[in-house]
């Protein structure tokens, strides 16, 4: 047995290890995804979320790598050792931060615990790996061979995380596959250096029974999904599914069917009415033309159907990012009937893009865009709400035609609220050469989300004297219409500032607004 305070690796174990080498890069990078879009999903601000998750992996990686000095004797069992233990912290990371979350214990501990933990193993793995190579080749081949392979991992696993693996597996079967991975390359490598491990038995069992215990977490994961769900969110969960883009919960309480997407509710069915009504019509009503229509996001079909009770609109172009959305609204039969299967009309065309993208190859010109995006949480989402997306969307729009937007709430976001209405109203006419779009602010009240915020826009002056509210809706009517545009002296407007790509001032309003109601 090598027993030399640097023993190097017999050479027919070089391809192992090498191959070892571009797992374990994959692995390393999956888990911080993992622990990224984990933390984005639960905390929003998915900027902040990754930078603080980049942050400490990369710092453990380098204390992980300043302690390999003190590893002397046995580096063959060291990383065998480091191969089972990263399973374990990696395998598990996705389980454990959905429970420290929906158990309400502190996610912050659960999460540097992860971060550290791995991280720290990641730094670890790369100088043991050239040690044990070290009598193969110069240190100049090593590293090269090593460090090529590592950057690799990184690409493949960058590519294979949003592509595959989330969409495919889910969060918590990614954790314990990439977990499980991490055994079995110490497996392997314990297979191909037994001569030269010193507690090969006591590794072995560990090795067996770690990799048996990941593989049998694999069949349990949708259950624990679904347990973690009904933690989170209130009521029976009906529909759980995580996309290439984000987690969709469909819950059902007392016969009311609520969606969540990534943990926000984007309606419940019963005042849905009272949000769709309130982003549709006034606009519907006050352009001059109902022909052409763009809806930017509402992938569940509710603004649609309103927009299809108008016989002037002869075709709908409904722009929503994610596909795993429209199709579950389309073809499933219960959620199909609450937007009285709207996209079953022949007038209505479905892009699933990004609604920053839609413009880039777009050529319509369009009497009504109504855009039904998430709210601006992080910078992300607020890009769409900026002055750049407010000029291109404005190109698109005919002379006489009407943009609208959800726009957040001003009771609880006001900053944010009114900086939407500035930025609008900073957004150049395409119409009249140094001039500005018009805007008109109004709010209603929905139960759910509480007092709640649109602003119409458009190159012409928008008179909402004029607006005839039809007969036959459960919430507007003419009477109210003059109350949609009055302001409470709490909700009233504010000095705010114009957001822009640069700036995304958006984002901290709603940040900072939000927080002080809900901490």
């Amino acid at each position: 047995m090598i027993e030399s305070s640097d023993a190097a690796a017999p050479k027919h174990a070089q391809s192992a290890l090498l191959f070892g080498t571009l797992v374990i890069a994959v692995c390393g990078l999956v888990y911080e995804l993992l622990a990224g879009t984990i933390s984005s999903y639960l905390l929003g601000d998915s900027v902040y979320q990754f930078s603080i998750v980049i942050g400490v992996f990369m710092a453990a990686m380098g204390f992980g790598a300043y302690i390999t000095r003190f590893i002397h004797g046995d580096l063959a069992g060291a990383f065998v050792t480091i191969q089972v233990l990263l399973g374990v912290i990696g395998g598990l990371s996705a389980p454990w931060l959905f429970f420290a979350f929906a158990s309400q214990a502190n996610y912050d501990v659960a999460l540097f615990s992860v971060l550290i933990g791995a991280g720290t193993l990641v730094g670890i793995e790369i100088p043991l790996i050239v040690r044990l190579l070290k009598e193969q080749a110069t240190l100049r081949v090593n590293l090269s061979n090593v460090l090529t392979l590592d950057y690799a991992g990184a690409l493949l696993a960058a590519l294979a995380f949003p592509l595959v693996l989330v969409p495919q597996l889910g969060l918590v079967r990614t954790s314990l596959l990439f977990g499980l991975a991490n055994v079995l390359v110490g497996g392997l490598a314990l297979y191909t250096l037994w001569p030269w491990v010193r507690k090969k038995r006591l590794l072995g069992g560990m090795t067996g029974v770690l990799a048996v215990g990941l593989a049998s977490g694999l069949f349990v994961a949708e259950r624990f999904e679904r347990f973690i769900d009904s933690k989170i969110h209130s009521g029976n969960i009906i529909y759980s599914h995580t996309s290439a883009y984000q987690r969709i919960v469909l819950t059902e309480n007392g016969g009311i069917i609520n969606l969540l997407l990534n943990g926000g509710l984007q309606f419940s069915s019963i005042d849905e009415h009272r949000y769709h009504e309130a982003l549709v019509v006034p606009a519907m009503g006050l352009a001059e033309r109902r022909s052409n229509i763009l809806i930017l996001g509402g992938g569940d079909g509710l603004a649609l159907q309103r927009v299809l009770g108008y016989d002037e609109v002869k075709r709908v172009t409904l722009v929503d990012l994610d596909p795993a959305v429209t199709d579950l609204f389309t073809r499933n039969e219960r959620l199909a009937a609450l937007n009285d299967r709207a996209f079953h009309d022949p007038r209505v065309t479905v892009k699933n893009e990004d609604a920053g993208k839609f413009f880039e190859t777009a050529n319509d010109v369009f009497d009504v865009i109504i855009i039904d995006l998430p709210d601006p949480r992080d910078i992300h989402l607020s890009r769409l709400y900026t002055k750049g997306f407010y000029t291109v969307a404005a190109r698109h729009l005919a002379a006489g035609g009407i943009l609208v937007t959800q726009a957040t709430s001003p009771q609880f976001a006001r900053e944010a609220y009114w900086s939407i209405v500035e930025t609008l109203e900073a957004t150049g006419s395409p119409y009249r050469e140094g001039q500005r779009l018009y805007s008109a602010p109004y709010h209603a009240y929905v139960p759910t989300f509480g007092d709640w915020g649109f602003v119409m826009a458009s190159p012409r002056h928008i008179d909402t004297a004029r607006l005839v509210v039809p007969d036959g809706f459960k919430f507007l009517s003419q009477s109210m219409v003059p109350s949609l545009f009055s302001f409470a002296p709490d909700t009233a407007r504010v000095d705010v500032d114009v957001n822009t790509s640069q700036s995304h001032v958006l984002a901290q309003y709603y940040q900072q607004g939000w927080s002080r109601w809900y901490r």
